[in-house]
């Protein structure tokens, strides 16, 4: 009876080490980061309505008042003539994509509480709750006026770059040269930001906004040229 007695409580006592063949039959919850779950369940297509309006509206401003003041220098040598025509392109830039992008996006509410009447009529009222419910949570999303108050705040940013680079030089090819570099390195910098939010290749994006401003200043500043050569008096 005593040594069935400590039999049973060897075995009571007993603790089972699991043991695995390799390393990939161990459980992998605990090798899983809280970053790593976050990413995986994180909708990134959330962020697509500001993200375009911010990264768009800083390369849009950078590209353009870029090229504006290439095509400026392109034929003229003075300092003050490239700094006004660039601040006017901001100034212009800016209101134009403020209120293109409120006009844009109210249009987009507007069609959507359309379709929510429609659909409404069709099915009589018999949409569930739950439906009803995602419905006005998606018609919450669109924000006309932070739309356009992001955008025009990050095409002033991108138009900023050129003008700085420009203000101090005055060396006229000097000039132009740290406008053209200025504008590569933003380029750079604005398609990688919005690659990194985006969770997209950041190669690819770099290289489609790098070669887009790059194609830009060069057809304004060669057209801009041409026109000048032709005799027309600037």
């Amino acid at each position: 009876m005593a040594g069935q007695g400590a039999l049973e409580q060897a075995s009571t006592n007993h603790i089972e080490i699991p043991v695995y063949g390799n390393v990939a039959d161990q459980p992998r919850q605990q090798s899983q980061r809280p970053e790593d779950e976050e990413d995986e369940t994180f909708d990134y297509s959330q962020r697509t309505q500001w993200l375009r309006a911010a990264v768009l509206g800083a390369n849009d401003g950078l590209v353009s008042v870029a090229s504006l003041m290439m095509g400026v220098g392109a034929v003229k040598q003075d300092v003050k003539a490239m700094l006004l025509a660039g601040f006017a392109g901001l100034v212009a830039g800016a209101c134009s994509m403020a209120i293109g992008e409120f006009v844009s996006v109210y249009t987009q509410y507007d069609i959507e509480v359309s379709q929510m009447k429609r659909d409404e009529m069709r099915t009589n009222g018999a949409a569930t709750e739950n439906a009803q419910e995602a419905k006005k949570k998606k018609l919450q999303l669109p924000n006309p006026a932070q739309a356009a108050v992001a955008s025009a705040i990050a095409f002033s940013i991108g138009a900023v770059v050129p003008l700085l680079g420009a203000a101090f030089i005055s060396e006229h090819k000097v000039r132009l040269a740290v406008v053209v570099v200025l504008a590569t390195v933003a380029l750079v910098v604005f398609g990688g930001v919005g690659a990194r939010l985006g969770r997209t290749s950041m190669m690819k994006s770099c290289a489609r906004v790098l070669v887009g401003g790059w194609m830009a200043m060069a057809i304004t500043f060669g057209l801009t040229k041409l026109i000048g050569s032709g005799g027309l008096e600037m």
